[in-house]
């Protein structure tokens, strides 16, 4: 999945709603988490998996780039202490390929959306500490101590919708 030099950032990002967009949103995340990050396959799909709001980035001849998830209602109070009017970002991952391109805001500005629409004051995150600019320049906060998740140091972040 490499974009050739000269290919432009035309991309779209939907919800993916249909099975084979789940699909390739899968298939980003084994990719670039079991694949370039090494987080155990067993541990990268979850029950989260079947209610989420998984959304997905495609350039225009079907190739995907990246995807993430919103957790809400039960699922999203479990991680972030029970509050209900939160939602919950997480599995966002863009191709190597498709670094640099404006993808992953793209795909956090498509989940905050998804969030708003359901009525959702804020959405947290758990962000790779090498990831806390990124998500600071998109305007959400870091709290709490930095903790390990997959093997990975994470910091909690949230931003207010």
């Amino acid at each position: 999945m490499s974009l050739p030099s000269s290919a432009s950032p035309s991309y779209a990002v939907r919800v993916a709603d249909d099975p084979a967009d789940r699909e390739m949103c899968f298939a980003v995340r084994k990719d670039v988490f079991v694949g370039e990050q090494g987080v155990p396959e067993d541990i990268e799909y979850d029950a989260y998996d079947a209610t989420a709001v998984h959304v997905l980035a495609v350039r225009e001849d079907g190739v995907p780039l990246g995807t993430g998830r919103l957790l809400h209602g039960e699922a999203a109070a479990a991680k972030v202490d029970g509050d209900p009017a939160v939602g919950s970002l997480g599995r966002l991952a863009v191709t190597q390929a498709a670094r640099g391109l404006g993808v992953g805001a793209a795909l956090v500005r498509a989940i905050e959306d998804a969030a708003r629409a359901r009525g959702l004051v804020a959405v947290d995150l758990h962000a790779q500490t090498q990831a806390l600019g990124f998500y600071e320049r998109l305007g959400y906060v870091a709290y709490g101590p930095e903790f390990y998740d997959a093997g990975m140091p994470h910091r909690a972040m949230r931003r207010a919708l």
